[in-house]
């Protein structure tokens, strides 16, 4: 498996084989995706056992090559009432939406619970009512395949969210001998842990899954400041060098989050499972990071965030300094944003009027309110130290 590879599963060459039979039975191409319209396998039938181009409309192209299909065409799909239906739903061409075929729907459940679709191109008339029934009769043994591997994820899910959230002492020594018996063999491989947030549903369900994810061992979803959530992410590394399968992960999360402010931060890679706490801060602290200042982001490494590996480990009262306070209130933030340039740019007027786009006079201005506000010497380097940690701090 590459680097950028689809995660698979011990399951991936039976949905293929269930994928393909449910093709032949009905003689149209098949896909099978999970409930999030996230792709497991496709099938792409041919009597004459070629590809049929035309087979290949923008929303199945799109969802074979980039293996997930838009929000849009999941609410236009889902309109349709599959998440309910229990047996063959039609949904005729629609080429506004990109759909430029009829799909026949086929769910999948497992205990009367929607796991997932099964979707067929087919034209007027299409497949006839024994056919449908037929391929129907194959949709539980993929929904059983789809339960088995939801269970192994939530399992995964348990245990490392038990390692990332016990204490010291045995409840961690324990956490960590749970998960390495879950993971078994993968548990002593390179690993870099991955931390997405905030995360922009506090639903624990409505988290993605590690088949939908490149190279992730396990995922879990972690408290975050003001009541939102977090994602863990255990992503394997074939080299310490190579930062690939952690990066891919991320920016995959980061475009199923579609939320402006969400940033994923990267540990420190590690083998084996012991030191996951620590590796837990490190992507914690680069995703705040990244949050509080977009330029590290929307990927940041633990070990490019230079002064916030510092800053971020210090308690939230750090920033609210005596001095400094009167210069956070909200009607000096452009004094404090111009003290923070001033301080970024090493204390060179001529580079700090420029990236603020102002004069020097105005410049000289606004820092000698800054100075006639806090009480500190700008020309003093501890003074300059101060405001410039507190400043940095007080985003964090």
């Amino acid at each position: 498996m590459g680097e950028n590879a689809q995660v698979t599963s011990e399951h991936e060459g039976d949905y293929q084989e269930l994928v393909d039979e449910i093709s032949e039975l009905l003689g149209a191409p098949a896909t099978l995706e999970n409930r999030d319209f996230e792709l497991i396998a496709f099938a792409a039938y041919d009597s004459e056992g070629e590809l049929d181009a035309s087979a290949l409309d923008p929303v199945r192209t799109r969802s074979i090559l980039t293996r997930r299909s838009t929000a849009a065409v999941r609410t236009w799909f889902e309109s349709f009432g599959i998440a309910r239906a229990t047996g063959p739903v039609r949904i005729p061409p629609t080429p506004e939406a990109g759909v430029h075929r009829g799909r026949i729907c086929l769910p999948v459940r497992h205990r009367g619970v929607a796991l997932g679709y099964v979707w067929l191109l087919a034209d007027d008339p299409g497949p006839g009512e024994r056919q449908l029934a037929a391929a129907m009769e194959v949709t539980p043994r993929i929904g059983a395949l789809l339960a088995d591997e939801a269970r192994a994820g939530a399992d995964l899910s348990r245990e490392l969210r038990a390692v990332l959230t016990a204490g010291s002492g045995w409840q961690r020594e324990l956490a960590v001998t749970e998960l390495r018996t879950a993971l078994g063999p993968r548990g002593d491989s390179l690993h870099a842990l991955v931390c997405v947030a905030p995360w922009p549903s506090s639903d624990p369900d409505e988290a993605p899954s590690v088949r939908t994810v490149p190279g992730t061992t396990a995922l879990c979803t972690l408290p975050w400041p003001d009541a939102a959530q977090s994602l863990a992410l255990l992503v394997r590394l074939r080299s310490a060098q190579s930062l690939t399968p952690a990066t891919t992960a991320s920016a995959r999360l980061l475009e199923r989050a579609e939320a402006a402010g969400t940033a994923a931060g990267i540990a420190t890679p590690r083998s084996g499972l012991t030191d996951l706490g620590a590796a837990w801060q490190e992507a914690s602290a680069a995703a705040r990071a990244a949050v509080a200042e977009p330029r590290l982001g929307p990927v940041a490494h633990w070990s490019s965030i230079g002064p916030y590996r510092l800053l971020t480990t210090m308690p939230p009262t750090a920033s609210d300094d005596p001095a400094v306070r009167p210069l956070l209130a909200a009607a000096h933030r452009e004094l404090a944003h111009t003290a923070e340039v001033f301080l970024d740019c090493a204390g060179q007027a001529g580079r700090t009027a420029a990236a603020l786009g102002i004069h020097r006079q105005t410049l000289y201005y606004r820092l000698s309110r800054v100075e006639q506000l806090t009480g500190l010497d700008l020309a003093d380097g501890e003074s300059r130290l101060l405001l410039h940690m507190t400043l940095k701090a007080q985003r964090i």
